[in-house]
This record gives structure tokens, C-alpha cells and sequence, in this order.
């Protein structure tokens, strides 16, 4: 059987380290309503406001971390979707990018001219967040509306405490975890406080967004909550790694703008750490399944620096879980499973 594919999308990235492309990126990502939750004309004019100056500070910084191949989370992408076409024997893997190239939209008429008629949709994000998996999902819909492609979907629910995941999270992160370390920082991307209540408060309007644990958290608020599934993904990664309690903590990181995001804050939490008299500290980033600029350069970079100068002595990123074989091996099962 040939007819089925299976679709994997991933954030995206610009196309060169240019200001414009930067620029031509930033727009198109922070313009969508999944991601800025604004009226129209209100996201419009802070978008505008952004794109002032932070395309500049921006491509330095994808600068800083980017490949001979190209973008670091495209070429990981890429090579995750070279592994999975030798696992998925149903028919075409292809990769897409919810911004940039390539595009959700080129694909899957791509996929439609094709002849495939069905499928697999893998937004590759392990917790659920509208910014994320909602926004993949529904342009996805509305290219084949759009379009009128003969397809059918089938989609990758968040897999955050799914033991082959979590497996995986282990086999790649194991060896950093047996040298030498203090303490182990999970830091997942932070996303506006609104953007939980919104979804959650209809369920229990009580939840409690600075919860140091998931434990308690009902299934019907867990379903619908980025940050308990982010918890929950650190508990039972630390779980199977067998750390005590005072070994690791979370944090949130990339906030932006003035709104208020979930915290604790990543880069208060590395100025506390030092404080505290950690030393040599590992740092996971268990949102993302590709290095990308958030690992690369705001923790491999600009998080070591203010670590170092808060009193630190090393911060060591571990490599997100890319193309290794058990992530692989565990995506297509997880993938197979999709409904």
C-alpha cells in the first residue's frame, strides 16, 4: 500500500540568516491569530511594532547558530524525514514547515497531485498548545477546503506522556546525564497565561497555573493544559531517570512582549540556580524535537553566558531527540496509532 502518506510539520525557520528573510518570517509566524490572539487590526500594529527592530537582533542570532546545510531545525527535520521514510511503509513521508518553506500548502497539493488521497498529519510537538498543534491542524483544513483536495486526515495527538516518547526522551539524553552534573534544568517553551485559561478556565476556572507538580491535575484539564503536560513530561522523564526531587526543576522560556506567560521564567531560573550554588548545570528542552534557535542560541549561547556571569561555572544543553533511531522507532508507532 502506496496511497498513504504521512505529513510531518514542524515550526519552520527563515530561508537565509537576511534581515529581510527574518523580517518575511517573523510577519508571517506572529501574524497568526493562533499565535497573537488579537483582533485583526490591534495584532496588525504590534506586529508592525515588532518588525521595527527585532528582524535585525533576530538574524543575528539565527546567524550565530546556523549550518553550512542551512537551518538547523530544517536540517534536522530533513534527516528525521529520511529515517522515517525506511519505517513507514505506507506510501510517501514528506516534510512541511507551518511558516516558511516548505509550506503545508505547496505539500499537500503536491501530495493530492500525487494521487494520495489519505493522510497522516504529525504536527511534531509533544504538548498541546493552540500555537501549535491547533494552528497546524487548521491550515492544514483549510488548504484542503481551499483547494478542494480529495484528502483525508488522520492526526498525531500531543504525545507527552506516551511511553515510547518518553523512552526515547531517555535513550537520547542518557549519556549527558551520566557525566558529571549538579543540576538538570527542563526548559519548555513558555506561552501566554490566556492562551491556558482560555481553554481550560470552561473546565475549572480554579486551576492553578503555578502548580509546582501535575499530580491531581483532573484528565479533562490535563487534556487541554501546555503547562501540566509540560510538568507531566518532566516528572515522568525524571521518573524513569531515577533523579531525586532536588536534581531538576522546569521552566519557560521565549517569552515575548508584555503579556504574562507561564513561569517560572528560565532565565531567572538560571541567575537563581547560580545563586543557589549549582556549578555545572545540564539543561533539556523536552517542548522541542529539533534543535532550533530556542536551544541552540537562547540556551546553547545566551544561556550559558548568563550563567557563567551569575556564578556558574558550565551550562550544557542536551541535544533534543533529532533523528535518534529510538525517536524515530517511537514516532512511527505513534504515528501508526493516529487517529
Amino acid at each position: 500500500m502506496t496511497d498513504h502518506a504521512l505529513l510531518l510539520v514542524n515550526l519552520g525557520s527563515p530561508d537565509s540568516t537576511s534581515v529581510a528573510d527574518v523580517r518575511r518570517y517573523l510577519n508571517q509566524f506572529l501574524m497568526d491569530p493562533y499565535v497573537i490572539d488579537l483582533p485583526w487590526p490591534v495584532r496588525r500594529l504590534l506586529v508592525s511594532l515588532i518588525l521595527i527592530k527585532r528582524p535585525a537582533a533576530s538574524a543575528h542570532a539565527y546567524a550565530s547558530i546556523w549550518w553550512d546545510e542551512g537551518s538547523p531545525l530544517v536540517v534536522l527535520s530533513r534527516r528525521l524525514q529520511q529515517a522515517m521514510r525506511a519505517t513507514w511503509s505506507h506510501g510517501p513521508v514528506e516534510l512541511a514547515m507551518r511558516y516558511g518553506q516548505p509550506s503545508i500548502e505547496s505539500t499537500l497539493k503536491r501530495l493530492a497531485g500525487q494521487g494520495i488521497r489519505r493522510v497522516t498529519l504529525a504536527p511534531l510537538y509533544p504538548q498541546f498548545a493552540d500555537s501549535t498543534v491547533t494552528t497546524v491542524v487548521q491550515e492544514a483544513k483549510r488548504v484542503v477546503a481551499q483547494h478542494q483536495l480529495d484528502i483525508q486526515f488522520s492526526t498525531l495527538a500531543p504525545f507527552y506522556d506516551q511511553p515510547v516518547y518518553l523512552d526515547a526522551l531517555v535513550a537520547s539524553a542518557k549519556s549527558y546525564l551520566q557525566q558529571d552534573f549538579d543540576h538538570l534544568l527542563l526548559s519548555f517553551h513558555g506561552i501566554p497565561e490566556s492562551h491556558i485559561r482560555k481553554l481550560v478556565d470552561p473546565i475549572d476556572p480554579q486551576h492553578d497555573l503555578t502548580a509546582s507538580s501535575s499530580v491531581g491535575v483532573s484528565p479533562q484539564v490535563l487534556e487541554k493544559c501546555y503547562r501540566s503536560q509540560c510538568l507531566r513530561t518532566a516528572e515522568q522523564f525524571a521518573a524513569r531517570m531515577g533523579l531525586r526531587p532536588e536534581q531538576w526543576s522546569v521552566a519557560f522560556q521565549s517569552r515575548l512582549g508584555k503579556a504574562k506567560w507561564i513561569e517560572p521564567y528560565t532565565d531567572a531560573t538560571l541567575d537563581t540556580l547560580a545563586k543557589q550554588g549549582v556549578k555545572k548545570l545540564l539543561v533539556m528542552c523536552p517542548a522541542f524535537v529539533a534543535d532550533c534557535i530556542e536551544t541552540l542560541e537562547e540556551i546553547g549561547i545566551r544561556g550559558q553566558e548568563q550563567f557563567v556571569e551569575a556564578g556558574g561555572e558550565s551550562l550544557q544543553l542536551v541535544p533534543c531527540v533529532n533523528d535518534h533511531p529510538e525517536w524515530v522507532t517511537a514516532l512511527t508507532q505513534l504515528c501508526e496509532r493516529a487517529e
